[in-house]
């Protein structure tokens, strides 16, 4: 059942092959029952498959090539994680590019796990609490974030999570969050 909370907002999903199944189908159906428009940007062509825990797992259309994909198109975007999406994500000059510029725009940004290591290679981390996998703690702090171990942190334009088990408190704080685009700024 569709809220409408975020209609007509438009969401990029951007994914690698390897993202985390559920941290991209549960939050994207948030955002669709909420209203949202998705869309799954992804440098690969076609189809990109997701990880589903401990094997591969199922493939998803991806709607906009990362080739031809642009953030004045979208209103707001997902990271979602699992291991090797945001490794492959953040090594692509393109998709950090991609990730920056919603931040240069002050466009809000939700990410879950493991897909902060695509904020702290955008530049964005810098004085943000971000909460994420236990793993990426160092490298948060390194890249000058606060690392924060809750279910979900709100810093400005950006929401983030730790894992799956924190998708129901993630999903609220991102549609909460997604529901302001356009007036959110990170202080």
């Amino acid at each position: 059942m569709t809220n409408e909370k975020l209609k007509g907002l438009r969401v990029a999903v951007l994914v690698a092959n390897g993202f985390e199944e559920v941290e991209m189908t549960a939050p994207r159906s948030a955002l669709d029952d909420a209203g949202a428009h998705t869309s799954l940007v992804s440098p690969e062509q076609a189809r990109v498959r997701s990880w589903n825990h401990t094997e591969w797992g199922d493939e998803f259309t991806v709607d906009v090539s990362l080739d031809a994909a642009r953030a004045d198109q979208f209103d707001a975007l997902l990271l979602p994680g699992g291991v090797m999406n945001p490794d492959k994500l953040r090594i692509r000059p393109k998709a950090v590019a991609f990730v920056k510029s919603f931040f240069d725009e002050h466009k809000p940004v939700a990410v879950i796990c493991h897909g902060p290591w695509t904020i702290i290679e955008a530049g964005a981390a810098t004085g943000r609490r971000i909460a994420s996998w236990p793993s990426l703690r160092t490298d948060l702090l390194n890249a000058g974030a606060v690392w924060v171990d809750e279910a979900a942190v709100t810093d400005g334009n950006l929401v983030s999570s730790r894992k799956p088990d924190d998708i129901p408190a993630f999903n609220a704080a991102m549609v909460e969050l997604f529901s302001h685009a356009g007036a959110v700024t990170h202080a």
